[in-house]
């Protein structure tokens, strides 16, 4: 486990300021008749030193925090409410209470939610591991005075422990499952994966794996749409409609792949006689009915429980392994033909 940074004091930040505790206190609580130097003194002390005002102090002097940070980026997305689930079912029953922030893959929100959950000293801090961090937001990290996990990430381990799938085991998975089918000509479609790194990174290792066996992956993406049903149906339709030719089609997640199944349905392309369709995540299996997507399933509700299982063992002061990665599974639908 790495080490962590001390909490930083209002005496502390006076002394590099040059000025006392008291009006450290009313320049950071905007308050009294304080010259803008002396403000900007102030201020740049305290970042300069990592301070965060204590939002709950005096309530906390007496026994140790309860309450665990979350930070993902959707509590919409199914994928990330169920870790939220796995996460909360372990904690709660344990006393610990989670407060959950949106970082809707904007690493500036990513680094004011940090900020402002640091500043009430929780005992524990999660965050998705799928997104580009911002300099502050890591320098925030590195002075926090309790654990820090990292979600959904298991390829680039960072943090004090890091819970979740290889995404390049997946996009490795999703290629030998096409090649074994002789499948060639291959497209894939996705969205926003300049912010969601984790796809990106599931993207290039389709990529390359196919390129080992001298495929050229053909991409369709889009970075200002949402990574959703009707996404992967208008780009499943520009994607037919410019490449005719084209056998099978590797989603950024199953709500996408549904969204390009439906245009195929509706345009009477057969799948997957015609094309060869492959999603990703599993959040389709619980609700399938005719149409059972082939997809890579991410036990995603035990990514949260071990996660908090880490937590918990780091409040007691106990040694935790570097990461745990979540195993993925290959799930066969009707929408890719048997090899």
């Amino acid at each position: 486990m790495s080490s962590r940074g001390k909490v930083i004091t209002l005496q502390e930040v006076a002394v590099r300021a040059g000025v006392s505790r008291m009006t450290v206190s009313k320049v950071l609580r905007g308050a009294g008749n304080i010259s803008a130097e002396t403000r900007q003194r102030v201020k740049q002390a305290a970042d300069e030193l990592g301070y965060l005002p204590n939002n709950l102090a005096g309530s906390l002097s007496s026994r140790k925090s309860r309450m665990v940070a979350v930070i993902i980026p959707s509590i919409s997305d199914i994928v990330f409410s169920e870790v939220l689930s796995g996460i909360n079912s372990t904690l709660r029953p344990r006393g610990f209470q989670t407060f959950i922030g949106e970082s809707h893959f904007e690493p500036e929100t990513e680094t004011e939610l940090i900020r402002a959950m640091l500043s009430f000293r929780p005992a524990g801090i999660l965050l998705n591991g799928g997104m580009a961090r911002s300099a502050d937001a890591e320098k925030l990290l590195a002075r926090r005075s309790c654990p820090a996990i990292q979600l959904w990430d298991c390829d680039r381990r960072a943090l004090d422990f890091s819970a979740g799938p290889s995404h390049e085991e997946s996009g490795r998975l999703v290629a030998n499952h096409f090649l074994e089918r002789r499948l060639r000509r291959i497209a894939y479609v996705g969205a926003e994966l300049d912010r969601d790194l984790c796809a990106r990174r599931r993207h290039l290792a389709l990529k390359s794996s196919l390129a080992g066996d001298g495929i050229d992956l053909l991409s369709v993406t889009c970075e200002n749409r949402p990574r959703q049903a009707a996404t992967g149906r208008f780009l499943t339709e520009q994607l037919v409609r410019t490449h005719p030719e084209i056998e099978a089609i590797h989603f950024l997640n199953d709500a996408m792949a549904l969204g390009g199944l439906s245009y195929l349905h509706e345009a009477g392309l057969p799948v997957p006689e015609r094309f060869s369709v492959v999603g990703f995540n599993g959040t389709s299996l619980a609700n399938a009915v005719r149409t059972r997507l082939t997809t890579i399933d991410v036990p995603r509700t035990e990514i949260g429980e071990k996660a908090a299982q880490a937590l918990l063992r780091m409040t007691e002061e106990e040694d935790v392994p570097e990461f745990w990665q979540a195993p993925l599974a290959l799930v066969q639908g009707n929408t890719t033909v048997a090899a």
